[in-house]
């Protein structure tokens, strides 16, 4: 059973700096990560394949970076230069078929629990 664990989440002031990591218990096709925050839509942030497919939200371009080490079974999200409207639940997400950013995505076959990632002005 695929099983997708959150760490990193947290309370940081806007410009910092945060690093998600999510460890998964089995490879999927595509992984990353979406957020959402309530009266919000989902919205898809990074997905990857492999690393030259490696895609963001235009929301984040610049700012995020996905990577992802299969010797540890981790996939990572740097944040930098967080913006207050960062803040939402963040989602480690893996799918069979291609997963898409941007918002009102569909729900990825698998998530985890998420963790809380909160900006300050």
């Amino acid at each position: 059973r695929m099983q997708l664990a959150e760490s990193g989440g947290g309370l940081v002031q806007a410009g910092g700096s945060l690093t998600l990591a999510c460890v998964f218990s089995d490879y999927k096709y595509s992984m990353g990560w979406f957020r959402q925050s309530p009266g919000k839509e989902r919205e898809g942030v990074a997905f990857m394949e492999h690393a030259s497919s490696t895609r963001y939200a235009n929301s984040v371009q610049g700012r995020f970076t996905l990577s992802r080490d299969d010797d540890k079974s981790t996939l990572y999200l740097q944040m930098n230069n967080l913006k207050p409207e960062d803040t939402a639940m963040y989602y480690c997400a893996a799918d069979t078929g291609r997963l898409q950013t941007g918002f009102a995505i569909p729900m990825p076959l698998w998530r985890g629990q998420g963790t809380q990632v909160t900006v300050t002005v």
